[in-house]
């Protein structure tokens, strides 16, 4: 599908500005504490003019076939461009997270590690993450990494999504 950056959008944008749009695809998840999943999942990084994106996504759980079987992820933040190449991404969860990552942009990726992560005290141990967003072939590609469960950082999440 043919991107073109939107005429109201904050000048600070341009370097995430291939990031804007819904995305739609499916990843795969693994972790020494759980069993390997597969999910389907939907992204959306909007803007209102101002030097921010709106990040939301929403996954569910799939079985072998690629049917939905029950809600997976849910998170929300802003992507905030910090000059020179910098970001900044706040993101909260409803299971009790509340991050800060700092990342840098190279062309069309954007890699990212956590700074702070606060929890709830009923949230599982979850203590550090890195994320790397690229588009690669019109196809926006990410990995996630953590470190949680008395585990060391390793890779956790992967994914491919299309622009629609």
């Amino acid at each position: 599908m043919a991107f073109q950056i939107p005429s109201d959008l904050h000048p600070d944008l341009m370097p995430v500005a291939w990031l804007l749009g819904t995305w739609h695809g499916n990843g795969r998840g693994d972790y020494p504490t759980i069993d390997a999943f597969s999910y389907e999942q939907d992204v959306v990084f909007a803007h209102d003019g101002r030097p921010f994106l709106h990040y939301f996504s929403r996954a569910w759980i799939t079985d072998d076939e690629g049917e939905r079987v029950r809600p997976g992820a849910l998170e929300t933040g802003f992507l905030r461009p910090s000059g020179e190449g910098k970001v900044e991404l706040v993101l909260a969860h409803p299971t009790g997270y509340a991050e800060i990552w700092y990342g840098e942009t190279d062309g069309a990726r954007i890699t990212l590690a956590t700074d702070v992560v606060a929890r709830t005290v009923s949230a599982k141990e979850y203590t550090a993450g890195q994320r790397m967003y690229g588009l690669v072939e019109g196809a926006l590609m990410y990995a996630y990494d953590m470190a949680a469960e008395g585990q060391p950082m390793q890779s956790h999440l992967w994914g491919k999504l299309e622009r629609v």
